[in-house]
């Protein structure tokens, strides 16, 4: 079947220049039911699956997601938490590991190369599964993203990729992976946001590294692929040799203000970097600050932090 229902030659030459939605057919696989999805859950990989709940409204990172242990729940029990409760269920490569999941992700990047006229991404795919009073937090990704709702209601709020949406510092702890991809967030960025209303079956696509937000309004169910570009990568090489020029050599580098030449040797060196302790040293550690229990209301046990070994 055709992935997408009103696809035109505009959004082609929207793809990845400019951010839209457009309608797809996804829901007719019948592989995002509440069914299929608790079978997912049962089969995939426990160190690929976050149950993330909302933090504080306060500072700088307003509903910042902590990590939770989701071990020895089922599929059907995570469902029911997700509609119950505030949990963000982020099942890693489920379009990846599982062949009739992987089969779907490649008639998605299969035809968005044939309307594109673009090469195939070899994409990432995650299923999303989200309560209806989810938020999540103002944030980025460091590879193109591509958002495809299946299920339910949400807002989703976009900013430009530049300063002071998306600073220096901030995407640098993202690159080095200090924090999840959660950038700091005030009131005042709301002057340059793009709103769009997502319903069933609608697809949004952005710029890259935009920063964007989003709300639900329901129990939600949704796709989120990721691929890289030469693009990407180049820039966040030369962010990998900034962020450790700032954190470990104090100096205030930007990519906003370097040269193409002077970029170019960043990313050289960026390369570099990114196979040497100076990097690693910066990955966070993952701590899991609460449980799932199913007997609790809002399934929701908050539990002293431990850190995440699987």
């Amino acid at each position: 079947m055709d992935i997408f229902r009103d696809w035109t030659d505009a959004h082609s030459a929207k793809f990845r220049k400019e951010n839209f939605a457009v309608r797809h057919r996804l829901s007719e696989t019948g592989l995002f039911t509440d069914e299929a999805l608790a079978d997912l859950l049962d089969r995939h990989p426990h160190n690929k699956l976050d149950v993330m709940t909302m933090g504080g409204t306060e500072g700088p990172y307003p509903n910042a997601l902590r990590d939770g242990d989701p071990r020895g729940c089922s599929g059907k029990v995570l469902l029911d938490a997700a509609k119950a409760g505030r949990l963000w269920i982020n099942v890693r490569e489920a379009m990846n590991i599982h062949p009739e999941y992987q089969r779907v992700l490649d008639s998605m990047y299969g035809e968005l190369a044939e309307r594109t006229g673009v090469k195939r991404y070899k994409a990432r795919g995650a299923i999303l599964i989200s309560s209806p009073t989810t938020v999540v937090p103002y944030h980025c990704d460091a590879r193109d993203t591509v958002l495809w709702h299946i299920r339910g209601k949400k807002r989703f709020y976009v900013y430009p990729a530049r300063n002071p949406y998306l600073p220096d510092a901030g995407y640098e702890a993202v690159v080095l992976r200090e924090r999840d991809e959660d950038l700091p967030y005030h009131p005042s960025l709301e002057q340059g946001v793009t709103t769009f209303d997502l319903e069933s079956d609608q697809m949004v696509s952005w710029v890259l590294n935009s920063p964007h937000r989003v709300e639900n309004q329901s129990y939600c169910v949704s796709i989120t692929t990721e691929f890289s570009t030469r693009e990407s990568g180049f820039k966040n090489a030369v962010t990998v040799t900034n962020g450790l020029l700032r954190r470990r050599w104090g100096l205030n580098p930007s990519w906003y203000r370097d040269s193409m030449p002077v970029k170019v040797a960043k990313f050289a060196v960026g390369r570099i970097l990114m196979k040497t302790n100076l990097y690693h040293q910066c990955l966070r550690q993952s701590y899991m600050t609460f449980r799932v229990d199913q007997s609790q209301p809002g399934y929701i046990v908050d539990i002293d932090p431990i850190v995440r070994q699987f």
